[in-house]
């Protein structure tokens, strides 16, 4: 619970000195963590309000939704995220890969 807890504390620190939250999430076993983890945190935070946040992920796969290796996909087939609608940047994967 400490993790999740940070996070509803920072994300309520945010919002109330500068209107937005930004997170950024990694794939793995970080998405089961938060979707146990982060629903009652933000229950006893409702200073945090996800409406207010902007998540991106981290490490994404270029990669559909729907395909395994998707970390945007695993957060969205767990409820993992904040929930309340967000505002999430995915990966378009038909875009092309530049280096």
């Amino acid at each position: 619970p400490a993790l999740a807890r940070i996070v509803a504390e920072a994300a309520a620190t945010a919002v109330a000195e500068r209107g937005r939250f930004t997170l950024g999430l990694s794939g793995g076993s970080l998405v089961e963590l938060l979707s146990r983890e982060l629903p009652p945190a933000l229950s006893a935070t409702p200073a945090a309000d996800p409406s207010r946040w902007l998540v991106a992920f981290c490490d994404e796969r270029l990669v559909p939704p729907e395909h395994p290796e998707s970390t945007f996909g695993a957060y969205r087939v767990s409820g993992a995220g904040p929930g309340a609608r967000p505002e999430l940047r995915d990966v378009s994967p038909t875009r092309a890969v530049s280096g």
